[in-house]
């Protein structure tokens, strides 16, 4: 089984200097070949990778089209069976790759997994973006096995499980190269975050199993590229999250749930004005605006396969979390 671990990066030369030395150690294998998919960076990242590691194969975009078109185009040129998509500011461990390729091997109908992925800066606590596998609540608001909203959870070992979870964290996200293709990768239109969750929601809707493998770990720095306290992160969440919503719901939940949606983000958008957040809840005005403006550009997105049915566990996480005061994971299954 042929492996490519391609990262993406963007005026990362700083992470490629830091975090490319464990990538190298620890996939080091004769089935695996590591990829710099470089978006017309302006720093010397490229350069720095030719020289410093001449192994290391080199993709260069044209445009910096963010991570799911920086993605879709350098996979063009990617052969494997298997693509494992790291951020840059992912520190790899001894053996991460063994534990994932056996779940690949075992299972043909796996299409997507994610390892557990811990804070680089805080290495027994888990890491916001994927933690222990993520999920959705029926509005579309995402959560994982240790990280609820802003709440991280410490690595106990209780998650060193393997287990079927809805969504892979992009920040590790391993896809066999058929399926990627098949589901006509990233959709574009996100740029970025919540994208590898819309395709995971593809994925499950082609009755494609996702899975977290809990014996193999990375850790993340998180927010190297796009600060969580940035509005811009907060437009993209938000838009995003919707325009999963509009392609991959049941049809008749599309407009009850999108309209809750309307009211769940206002009053997050007040919370941020109390908060002091002006920024923030400009950003949610806006998202909610370039939805509409492209509800019917996700209106025709959607697939005429059959829609998963049940695609949440929990309701509402909004409600667990502020109301009922549920911070842990464990807690939301009693």
């Amino acid at each position: 089984m042929k492996i490519a671990i391609v990262i993406l990066n963007w005026n990362g030369k700083h992470l490629l200097e830091k975090f490319l030395p464990s990538m190298v150690k620890y996939s080091d294998f004769q089935n695996v070949e590591i990829y710099v998919a470089d978006n017309a960076s302006t720093d010397d990242s490229v350069g720095f990778v030719k020289n410093a590691y001449p192994q290391i194969k080199i993709i260069q975009n044209n445009i910096n089209g963010g991570f799911a078109k920086g993605y879709n185009d350098a996979l063009k040129n990617v052969a494997a069976d298997i693509y494992a998509l790291v951020n840059s500011d992912i520190e790899v461990t001894d053996g991460w790759l063994n534990p994932v390729i056996s779940v690949f091997e075992k299972e043909p109908d796996t299409a997507i997994i994610q390892p557990k992925i811990l804070d680089y800066k805080n290495k027994n606590t888990f890491e916001y973006a994927g933690a222990a596998g993520g999920f959705i609540d029926k509005f579309g608001y995402p959560y994982c096995r240790g990280r609820i909203f802003a709440e991280v959870e410490t690595d106990t070992q209780l998650y060193n499980d393997e287990t079927e979870i809805f969504w892979a964290s992009g920040a590790c996200f391993f896809i066999r190269s058929s399926d990627f293709h098949e589901l006509n990768g990233f959709d574009e239109d996100y740029f970025a975050h919540q994208e590898e969750i819309d395709l995971c929601w593809r994925a499950k809707n082609t009755n494609k199993t996702i899975k977290y493998v809990g014996t193999s770990t990375v850790y993340h720095v998180g927010g190297a590229t796009l600060k969580e306290a940035n509005p811009k992160k907060t437009f993209l969440n938000f838009r995003n999250s919707l325009f999963s919503l509009a392609k991959n719901l049941p049809v008749n939940r599309l407009i009850p749930v999108i309209f809750t949606r309307l009211i769940l983000d206002g009053f997050a958008g007040f919370k941020f004005l109390l908060e002091l957040k002006p920024m923030h809840f400009v950003a949610i005005l806006n998202a909610h605006f370039s939805f509409y403006r492209h509800f019917s550009k996700m209106l025709k997105k959607r697939n005429k396969s059959t829609k998963t049915a049940d695609y949440y566990t929990v309701k509402s996480i909004v409600w667990q979390y502020f109301i009922l005061g549920k911070k842990r994971y464990e807690e939301l299954l009693k």
